[in-house]
């Protein structure tokens, strides 16, 4: 009941003009920040580890915005799963279709870091080409249901659970359809190798430079930048030598590519997941506790 209600405030939020939405998720953003303090310390620790260099008032100052832009992206979920065509084509705009258009004729992949807009910027991507997208499956039927309609709402794509695997979306490419991939998060060892984001070991998967390979598919490295009015939907060029056969560059390549992004709007990017919760044979949790004893602090949380 609790979700149901929430929806149907998101759809009310739908009718809103943009910079109004805007302005609400400023005032949540703001309390939510001194809410969630479990969030708010894994931001802080991948702040301090991401950008050493910052003050830690730069840096608490990053997370604050951060927190601003996530609460944004929660109440502008009502435009995207609600507000007509017509006004979402204007709400969110794209670049560099041209890219796009060029790889026509070959698979694509549609390289989507976890910024804050992605999910609006998957949507209006969809009415660009046909999309194929991977999701978590709910618990909940009623919101599992909800979520696909949602997503396949302007009938130009498939979506499947990523439990079901890969080989439906591969299939689907194989028709023609762009895969939105999001590669960006920890999902453990599996699949995955270690290198660097922004300094700092990583585990990172393959799937992209093995389905590239495979597929001879063109990466096309895109990003969501909010604006005071909407988002626009940055598709930059092919990423040059990807695949390049060695599963270890082509980690290294992609994750230069997303730091880049990140730099251009850093808070808009998702610092509150544990991305470094995986770590290396020997490393400890970046994430652990510090155990205090006797007024002092010891070590760490294994």
């Amino acid at each position: 009941m609790k979700i149901r209600i929430f929806i149907f405030i998101l759809w009310c939020l739908s009718w809103l003009p943009f910079r109004v939405c805007s302005f609400l998720g400023r005032i949540l953003g703001a309390v939510l920040y001194h809410l969630l303090g479990r969030r708010r310390r894994i931001g802080e620790i991948n702040l301090r580890l991401c950008f050493p260099n910052l003050s830690e008032a730069e840096r608490t100052r990053l997370l604050k915005e951060n927190f601003v832009a996530m609460s944004q992206m929660i109440l502008e979920y009502g435009y995207c799963w609600f507000t007509s065509e017509q006004r979402f084509r204007k709400i969110v705009q794209v670049t560099g279709l041209e890219h796009l258009k060029n790889a026509q004729g070959r698979p694509v992949i549609l390289q989507m870091p976890h910024f804050t807009g992605l999910d609006l910027a998957g949507l209006r991507l969809s009415l660009e080409t046909p999309v194929v997208s991977i999701y978590a499956k709910q618990k909940d039927p009623w919101l599992d249901n909800f979520f696909r309609s949602k997503r396949l709402r302007f009938k130009s794509g498939e979506v499947f659970s990523r439990q079901a695997g890969i080989r439906q979306s591969i299939k689907a490419m194989k028709k023609g359809m762009s895969l939105y991939y999001l590669p960006d998060q920890d999902h453990g060892p599996l699949d995955s190798v270690f290198v660097n984001f922004f300094g700092i070991p990583a585990s990172t998967l393959t799937g992209p430079s093995r389905l590239a390979s495979m597929m001879d598919a063109v990466v096309l490295p895109c990003y969501p930048r909010r604006t005071r009015n909407g988002y626009v939907v940055v598709i930059e060029p092919p990423m040059p030598d990807f695949p390049s056969g060695n599963l270890q560059t082509d980690a290294r390549h992609m994750n230069a590519v997303i730091e880049r992004q990140v730099m251009k709007i850093p808070h808009q990017y998702f610092w509150l997941h544990k991305r470094f919760k995986t770590r290396p044979q020997g490393e400890s949790d970046v994430y652990a506790k510090p155990v205090p004893i006797t007024g002092k602090t010891v070590g760490t949380a294994s």
